[in-house]
């Protein structure tokens, strides 16, 4: 897994600026890249970040890159946890809210409509996803958009800006570790 790949799909997390992302990436062999896995955490943790596989398919593994304090508190939304409960989820645990997302991914082709929540996108938004995708849609950007239209056109650009300037300082040698903001520290 290069770190090409993080900074490509990952940015908004990198600067603190969403919650999560994850990626498909390829892979060898499930022991390679957990220990690619384990060496992203050991450098990165420090700064409030954590690295996981969500899937491991044939070739390719999904992999979610999220700030666990921010996660912590948008599962704390109201609308979040009563999304959360009403598909299985044990709300009084993160942890056990992401094994319970895993186990959900696995269960089908197709993500858990849910899966939003935990990569930061408004909870109004991911309840009238689970509702209706198609019904009331105002955009698409990172999600689709069901509220709050011009707000979210406006994240989607600093977030589409913040991955535009980390490929480029990474593409001129700034390294992950500085191109990562400490947790508290979100640009």
């Amino acid at each position: 897994m290069s770190e090409e790949l993080i900074i490509r799909h990952c940015s908004p997390t990198l600067a603190g600026l969403k919650t999560a992302n994850m990626f498909s990436c390829r892979y060898d062999d499930t022991h390679t890249l957990n220990g690619a896995i384990r060496a992203f955490n050991k450098r990165l943790g420090k700064k409030g970040l954590r690295m996981m596989p969500l899937r491991y398919g044939k070739e390719r593994a999904l992999i979610y890159v999220y700030r666990p304090d921010k996660l912590k508190n948008d599962l704390r939304d109201p609308l979040s946890k009563r999304l959360l409960t009403e598909r299985g989820y044990d709300c009084a645990s993160c942890g056990r809210c992401i094994g319970r997302l895993i186990e959900r991914i696995k269960q089908g082709d197709d993500f858990p409509h849910e899966i939003g929540l935990f990569l930061g996108y408004a909870p109004d938004d991911v309840k009238c996803f689970i509702r209706d995708p198609n019904e009331g849609c105002k955009c698409t950007g990172c999600w689709r958009v069901y509220a709050n239209e011009s707000e979210k056109k406006r994240l989607f650009a600093r977030f589409q800006k913040c991955t535009e300037v980390y490929k480029r300082c990474f593409s001129e040698g700034i390294t992950l570790e500085r191109l990562t903001v400490a947790c508290g520290d979100a640009i």
